[in-house]
């Protein structure tokens, strides 16, 4: 097996971090690294087709749902690239759903680089689609975002613990996550081995234990199709889509 190396163990030692963030601030130095490491991801065509706000007032990111000393909010944007062309003469058009599937791969890659710089600073995050829950009027709104080719994506809080947690949540890595040269649909005794880590104490997979405490679960699962797991509100599902639609997406 290869041996851990530095960038390895960062990586190992991710973490989500819910809310429970210390009052410390990140330096602006540190932030500036983190910025910086983001950036470097891959994208395509060498477009960066993504824009990275930062917000630092404390109830600025409160309103939209954060926490911790900085909140980024990582937008699919295609505004610089029209701006570009518009200086050089040129008119352009990033119309469709394949500019934003593409769009978004960027943005995603942008944001899970700046979490993994992040964590090789010592500093803690939190991936958080509390800017959909909220109305996307009032984030464009708060974020002065632009009406054309511009989707806040998704948001990262930054920050330190407060108190270190008791451990680190586990993640499913065999059948059903990884297959070999072609798609594998699990059997049912490897859904069973799957429900069986679920229910595992020691592996930490699951959100919370509180089905234990309930005698109509048998499973952890039980409790996350009946309890946890709910559609998505069908009046937030046409607010996307219009919001979608409106910068030119759809």
């Amino acid at each position: 097996m290869t041996a851990i190396n530095l960038t390895l163990a960062t990586i190992h030692s991710l973490r989500t971090f819910h809310y429970d963030f210390s009052d410390q601030a990140i330096t602006d130095e540190d932030l500036q690294t983190i910025l910086q490491a983001a950036v470097r991801a891959a994208n395509a065509s060498a477009r960066q087709t993504y824009s990275i706000v930062v917000v630092e007032d404390r109830a600025m990111i409160k309103e939209l749902g954060g926490a911790g000393s900085h909140l980024l909010i990582f937008c699919v944007d295609f505004t610089r690239l029209v701006d570009l062309a518009a200086h050089l003469g040129y008119e352009v058009s990033f119309d469709g759903m394949v500019p934003f599937i593409t769009g978004a791969f960027d943005t995603a890659l942008a944001a899970q680089t700046a979490v993994i710089a992040a964590k090789s600073l010592g500093i803690d995050s939190l991936f958080t689609n509390s800017i959909h829950r909220m109305p996307l009027a009032r984030v464009y709104e708060l974020l002065q975002l632009p009406p054309r080719y511009c989707f806040p994506l998704m948001a990262l809080a930054l920050g330190y613990a407060k108190n270190e947690p008791a451990f680190q949540k586990g993640r499913l890595s065999g059948h059903g996550i990884i297959h070999h040269d072609r798609y594998h649909r699990l059997s049912a005794p490897e859904l069973d081995t799957l429900i069986e880590q679920y229910d595992d104490e020691t592996l930490h997979l699951g959100l919370s234990q509180d089905w234990r405490n309930d005698e109509t679960m048998r499973h952890y699962l039980d409790w996350f199709f009946t309890h946890w797991h709910r559609p998505v509100n069908e009046e937030k599902q046409r607010e996307v889509m219009a919001v979608l639609k409106s910068e030119g997406f759809m």
